[in-house]
């Protein structure tokens, strides 16, 4: 069996070990900004292509005690290279470092670099090694002391679906826009809203969800190169992923005054395939307006700190607030915003809130409704 570590933005550790269970893996353990769990070979293919709310798919090869710069050396150098790495792969290394004695990364990223070369000197009997053929990122974290060696099965993050080529200025992303709607409960058969939609990430995340439409069958992974995992995993994990979508009819809409951003949103939705699930239109949020008994906002409005001065976001929550109101109880609304004043402005304190980042912002998700 493998080990796995999924990374993921803190505060969504839950969800992200909620979708590992769904897929059947073992031993899932969340901690403070990963999850760690159990599977086959296969499994990396399965989480890789599945996953909405991870950042990335890790494969843990080692874990040891690492107080000194020796001891990092014999722990990475005990770790069986030659079974994974071939003599013409590039291995590159990255990693972090925190509440631990060996504290500098690029010394911790040179040391684990000597030891893996000096493990595929002994095995492939060469003194340099070319690196011109497949990646093998290797990353690294080091915490309290305790080192983690792993292969990078993904390569770009698991943000990156595939289908924004282009976004406007300050987009989400896709894993948390991902993490909002989930939170929402919704599952496709209410109305889904966003008034304030972009270059329509949140909307398509939305139908990809509804769909039940894995969010990496469209794009590639590193691992895919990797001769000691078989092409066969990446077809079987597609195909149990496709046979496992939804076909219907949906009502998702997304609106947003700037006809740019819209007419951005359109193509991205095309790109997704989901064009045909979501209705995107130029439209000003004062004229935001929904009759049905029940339904769900999902929304990350401007804050205020990169595309707005923070008093224009306070007017802007203020008339969301109002029009907000006017709508139906039963509509379950959630709102993402690193304003301190959020709820003061937009007039309503917030059932539940949840800590979230985005990017490198601190923000609430302020969550509405039967939440």
């Amino acid at each position: 069996m493998a080990t796995y570590m999924v990374p993921c933005l803190l505060g969504l550790e839950s969800l992200v070990g909620n979708e590992i269970r769904r897929l059947g893996l073992s031993d899932v353990r969340v901690e403070n900004g990963r999850v760690l769990c159990s599977g086959t070979a296969g499994d990396a293919a399965r989480l890789n292509i599945n996953l909405r709310c991870g950042a990335r798919v890790l494969l843990v090869l080692g874990e040891f005690p690492a107080h000194s710069f020796e001891e990092l050396f014999q722990g990475t150098k005990a770790i069986p290279w030659e079974d994974y790495i071939p003599q013409t792969g590039a291995f590159p290394v990255k990693g972090y470092s925190i509440s631990s004695q060996l504290h500098s990364v690029p010394a911790c990223q040179s040391i684990i670099k000597k030891a893996m070369v000096e493990r595929l000197k002994e095995h492939y009997h060469l003194e340099q090694f070319p690196e011109t053929g497949t990646k093998y990122q290797v990353r690294f974290s080091i915490f309290k002391d305790v080192a983690a060696l792993c292969l990078d099965t993904s390569g770009e993050g698991l943000y990156k679906r595939g289908y924004r080529a282009v976004g406007v200025e300050a987009p989400l992303r896709e894993t948390l826009a991902a993490a909002m709607v989930t939170l929402s409960r919704y599952r496709g058969k209410d109305p889904f809203c966003d008034p304030f939609c972009g270059s329509g990430t949140i909307p398509i995340e939305a139908a990809l969800i509804a769909k039940n439409r894995a969010p990496g069958l469209d794009r590639s992974f590193d691992a895919q190169k990797w001769a000691f995992l078989p092409a066969k995993v990446w077809m079987d994990a597609a195909d149990e992923a496709m046979d496992k979508e939804f076909h219907g009819h949906y009502d998702i809409w997304g609106g947003d005054i700037d006809p740019r951003a819209v007419e951005i949103a359109r193509d991205n939705a095309r790109k997704a395939g989901v064009e045909d699930m979501i209705r995107f239109d130029v439209a000003d949020m004062r004229d935001f307006c929904r009759t049905e008994p029940y339904g769900h906002l999902v929304t990350n409005p401007p804050y205020g700190e990169r595309l707005m001065e923070k008093s224009e976001a306070e007017e802007l929550y203020r008339i969301f607030g109002q029009t907000w109101r006017q709508m139906p109880p039963g509509w379950r609304t959630l709102v993402l915003s690193s304003h301190t004043e959020f709820e003061r402005t937009f007039g309503h304190t917030a059932d539940k809130k949840r800590k979230l980042y985005n990017g490198m912002i601190k923000c609430d998700l302020f969550m509405y409704g039967n939440v």
